[in-house]
């Protein structure tokens, strides 16, 4: 009885702290994930108040946070916005791998982890935040904007490439050898193409069959069919986030609106749940020694990331200071960083991962915003900068007067920066 109490007191002031780190996230505008995981090392090993009963039940929470995590963004997709968007858009997709995931396998060679945690930092670093990106556009007024549809697109292949992804890692932390995650592999491709296939074919009588008028029977429904899927994926040693995000593509329509909206809840309160566990097992202590390193990487990441966007921006036509926004939204990371971080934490392959990766989370999930901000008007006066000196440094006139300035605008021939 008295372990049920300290459990319920623990679990209650967890939620209840999860709530104000929140509202006061919302005040600031900015995402709240660095509250909860600096929260999370506040209360984990090391931290000012470890915790004992309630952290069985929190990592199970933060397994299902993962599950909703994939299961909401599989959601906001339909199978044949994925086959589109990699059709059209895979030379950027591309581009952003080549560009974000190296310098993350570079760092942790460098600083001699081995292979195995190279491949999980490329990820870390590779994978921007959907969520916080989704967030800052939004409260920017840039939804409407040219350039969204090639930050979205670069989002969406990034999120496809998880189903590749994570199958991969996963088979890597579990140390297998090559012919079993060479199948493991092949299992996820297989499954991921048996639900595209079925999805683009068989969409609307899968929503059908799911679908229900009472909204208590349809996520009971959907949860149900989603931690099934997710469990008999982790059997198949496929990730249960890969079973989970295709189970969001397979539903679409009214279905996938209603799941969303009833899911909601449930994904915000397990994916705090998932980032407070992540701070449990970083020890405070074992941050300081990858300050520097989590800070090298992310200066060099937020440039790529830049590069990335404006790339995308440019090859799709869009303006000069499109290709700048484009750019400066992509640079935050969060959700999918720690997920992958923490596949490898749980695995043990290397002590000093989770901290970096915890570092560089917090870094870039407060940079992300100012440079979705600023990238455009900095870039701008840059450029005047530049271009009033070459007019400075140009021949002067024979009457010995410089050449009067021309008026040229930043933007080339082409129109609005809004649909």
């Amino acid at each position: 009885m008295h372990s049920s109490a300290v459990f319920l007191i623990e679990f209650g002031a967890i939620i209840l702290g999860l709530g104000l780190l929140g509202r006061i996230a919302g005040r600031l505008k900015f995402s709240p994930i660095p509250l909860y995981l600096l929260a999370g090392l506040a209360f984990g090993t090391g931290g000012l108040l470890p915790l004992g009963a309630s952290e069985e039940f929190v990592a199970i929470g933060a397994e299902i946070g993962v599950i909703l995590l994939l299961l909401m963004l599989g959601l906001e997709y339909t199978a044949t916005d994925l086959v589109t968007n990699l059709r059209t858009q895979y030379p950027a997709g591309l581009v952003d791998a080549a560009l974000n995931a190296l310098p993350g396998a570079a760092m942790a060679l460098l600083l001699g982890w081995g292979p195995v945690a190279a491949a999980v930092l490329a990820g870390v670093t590779w994978i921007s935040s959907s969520g916080v990106i989704a967030k800052v556009l939004g409260d920017l007024g840039r939804l409407g904007n040219r350039e969204t549809p090639v930050v979205l697109s670069i989002l969406v292949l990034e999120d496809l490439a998880m189903a590749v992804y994570l199958p991969i890692i996963t088979a890597l932390l579990a140390g297998v050898g090559l012919a079993a995650g060479s199948l493991t592999l092949a299992i996820a491709l297989g499954l991921a193409g048996l639900v595209l296939f079925l999805a683009l074919r068989y969409g609307r009588l899968i929503s059908r069959l799911v679908s229900s008028d009472d909204p208590e029977k349809l996520l009971l429904v959907v949860l149900g069919l989603t931690l099934l899927v997710a469990g008999l994926a982790q059997q198949l040693q496929v990730s249960a986030a890969v079973g989970a995000f295709l189970v969001g593509i397979a539903l679409s329509g009214e279905v996938a609106e209603g799941a969303h909206h009833l899911l909601s809840p449930l994904r915000d309160l397990f994916a705090a749940v998932f980032f407070v566990f992540f701070g449990l097992h970083t020890d405070p202590a074992s941050i300081p020694p990858v300050l520097l390193p989590a800070l090298a990487l992310a200066v060099v990441t937020t440039a790529t990331k830049i590069a990335t966007g404006y790339w995308a921006a440019r090859r799709a036509g869009i303006s000069a200071k499109g290709r700048w926004r484009a750019g400066g939204a992509l640079v935050a990371r969060g959700e999918f960083s720690i997920v992958i971080a923490g596949l490898a934490v749980t695995a043990g392959i290397e002590p000093s991962l989770g901290p970096l990766a915890t570092a560089y989370v917090l870094i870039l999930v407060m940079v992300g915003p100012l440079t979705a901000r600023y990238a455009e008007p900095v870039a701008g006066r840059l450029t005047a900068r530049r271009r009033a000196r070459g007019s400075v440094a140009g021949a002067a006139a024979p009457d010995g007067r410089l050449p009067a300035p021309r008026e040229e605008s930043l933007e080339p021939l082409g129109g609005s920066d809004r649909v």
